[in-house]
């Protein structure tokens, strides 16, 4: 059985890395009863206070943004466009906000919970392919920015490292006003998967 990933893996202080280590891993959910699991195959990298894409760019530390700043190990919920609940991973240590954001996901198991939540009836690659998606599938909602991710509600379990060969490097998505940072390559994706935001 996978083993759930411990305070120890969020604690790593290069947030570029662990995005890379977060893919093929497993994002679960039991919220409402309902327990759900699926692949990570999406990530972005945001590198705290000097990443002029990240929310705590400048050391921005706001009601919003106070997550970023606890010790890793958290689930930090934002609402995007007052429509989407996008999540990230808090890594670091206190006080140093670095995050990955979740950006897609292969469903696994409770795949008739996500369906029912996204109002879908076919499994395809719009169930859980972008960040608000995925949330959606997977009932997070902003409900549970905070949530500890070595807890029973959110978790992400354990799966040998995804080979360099199979991953995809890229920039992030919809961040141009990042100016140069916009550039930076801390987009991951697994290679071949049709559950990805962008092919």
């Amino acid at each position: 059985m996978p083993s759930k990933l411990t305070k120890d893996f969020y604690l790593q202080t290069d947030v570029v890395s662990v995005a890379k280590q977060l893919l093929g891993k497993s994002l679960c959910t039991k919220i409402e009863g309902k327990t759900c699991k699926a692949i990570i195959t999406e990530t972005e990298a945001y590198n705290g206070i000097i990443d002029k894409a990240s929310h705590a760019h400048g050391n921005r530390n706001t009601p919003r943004t106070g997550t970023m700043y606890l010790e890793g190990g958290v689930a930090y919920i934002y609402l995007c466009y007052g429509i989407h609940h996008l999540f990230n991973v808090v890594t670091h240590s206190e006080s140093i906000p670095h995050a990955v954001l979740i950006r897609a996901i292969k469903p696994v198991s409770g795949i008739e919970h996500m369906m029912h939540r996204r109002n879908r009836t076919k499994l395809d690659r719009l169930l859980s392919s972008g960040p608000g998606t995925l949330s959606q599938a997977l009932g997070i909602n902003t409900s549970y920015n905070g949530e500890h991710l070595t807890g029973n509600k959110i978790w992400i379990e354990d799966a040998p490292i995804t080979p360099k060969k199979d991953i995809v490097v890229s920039t992030r998505i919809v961040v141009d006003y990042a100016a140069e940072d916009a550039l930076l390559p801390y987009r991951f994706y697994i290679k071949g998967n049709i559950f990805v935001s962008k092919l």
